[in-house]
């Protein structure tokens, strides 16, 4: 998805906003998530939002996203977007992350979507991480939950 970016969208300073940036970012993910599962989605988490350099009003902002790994009913889908300024087309990494999302079914219950088979190269690197990714986030939780205090 590519998306001219207008003044509404930014601040003083003339940079996009990251709110902006995130609206878009899970409009992105849902798209990219609902097409691979074949019903609609929920967003479960977002992970690793890594604003690079700012955006700015004039450039035209380009979303690239893909399915990195599946569980049962989630999926991890990877976006990097990149600025472009249009006069010198010079083209820029500005964002890069993550979004876990959910299959659901018509009573929004978890939904099974088909196993994610990478082909050797990028795309068995990108599931690679992800399982690392994953592996990192239950960690996270699970050492939360040993620190959470009882309730007053």
């Amino acid at each position: 998805m590519t998306v001219l970016m207008t003044p509404d969208m930014a601040n003083f300073a003339g940079n996009v906003h990251g709110g902006t940036l995130l609206k878009f970012l899970d409009q992105v993910a849902y798209a990219c998530a609902s097409r691979y599962a074949g019903r609609y989605v929920v967003t479960l988490s977002v992970d690793q939002v890594m604003f690079l350099e700012p955006i700015y009003v004039g450039e035209l902002v380009t979303f690239l996203a893909a399915i990195n790994h599946t569980g049962t009913s989630s999926m991890e889908v990877g976006i990097k977007v990149e600025a472009e300024n249009i006069r010198s087309r010079s083209k820029r990494h500005v964002n890069s992350c993550f979004f876990t999302m959910v299959a659901v079914d018509d009573d929004r219950r978890p939904a099974a979507v088909p196993p994610l088979q990478p082909a050797p190269g990028d795309e068995a690197r990108r599931f690679d991480e992800a399982v690392l990714r994953k592996q990192l986030r239950r960690e996270l939780a699970a050492r939360f939950q040993s620190i959470k205090k009882p309730a007053a």
